[in-house]
């Protein structure tokens, strides 16, 4: 497996990452934001409340209330679980080789005690989440953020980041072996997964994307800060839109 790994994918990430590299620029001084692009991010961000009105909103609503709760729960439990082999590869990329045996114990635990992941004793034995993505690997290799973009339905995104997100989905190691349609069934374990968090959140989400005076902008210092502080570049204090930011729980990503 990791020699197909190896001679299929790594020379497609080498030159793919090296246009990043080219492409993406660090963040402003001072943790400022980037937003050459924000005639067209404001008309898809406009584009994603529209659509959170009209499907996602009434979706995440039904899915809740119908749904029980530990069900709910549960499913999510194998989203995730599903999800570790990929933050495992990004571990082996970024070199952190005890995040990688840490993350991987606690997908052998939940797959098999977990029955599937449907449960998360490995969090009580002390083998806790430990995320990562492919936009991480990036930063840690040293690639800028690049420029502030809102992506259609996923929302708020960076330069880097689309770019490790579309990496992370080509790369996904359950979702290549998986053939149809259990393929099919992971996906739909991460919609209801999203679902979920859509639900459990929905006050504070719409309470920025809503009620906001300007939700383009809070949602934009919101994800930023929220990006920047999980890899240790927070926006600082006195930045344009910080204070304003500050009323939110501005480190609870909506978009895991």
């Amino acid at each position: 497996m990791m020699r197909v790994f190896q001679t299929r994918f790594l020379p497609l990430i080498a030159v793919l990452s090296l246009g990043v590299l080219v492409g993406c620029t660090a963040a402003p001084q001072g943790g400022g934001i980037n937003d050459p692009y924000e005639e067209v991010n404001r008309s898809w961000h406009e584009t994603n409340v529209a659509l959170d009105r009209s499907v996602i909103k009434p979706v995440s609503t039904a899915y809740g209330t119908v749904v029980p709760d530990p069900l709910r729960k549960g499913l999510s439990n194998v989203s995730d679980t599903l999800s570790i082999p990929g933050t495992v590869v990004n571990d082996v990329l970024q070199l952190r080789l005890g995040d990688a045996l840490h993350n991987t114990a606690r997908f052998a635990v939940n797959a098999t005690v977990g029955i599937g992941g449907l449960f998360d004793p490995a969090t009580g034995m002390g083998l806790e989440e430990r995320d990562s993505d492919f936009g991480e690997t990036l930063y840690t290799w040293g690639v800028g953020e690049g420029a502030y973009v809102v992506l259609p339905v996923y929302g708020p995104s960076t330069e880097r980041d689309a770019f490790g997100l579309i990496v992370d989905i080509a790369l996904d190691p359950v979702g290549n072996l998986l053939g149809n349609p259990e393929a099919s069934y992971k996906t739909g374990l991460k919609v209801a997964d999203l679902a979920d968090t859509r639900y459990r959140y929905s006050d504070l989400y719409e309470s920025l994307m809503y009620d906001s005076a300007d939700s383009y902008t809070q949602m934009r210092l919101t994800y930023l800060d929220n990006r920047r502080y999980e890899l240790g570049t927070p926006i600082v204090a006195g930045e344009e839109g910080a204070d304003q930011a500050a009323t939110y729980d501005i480190y609870e990503d909506f978009y895991e």
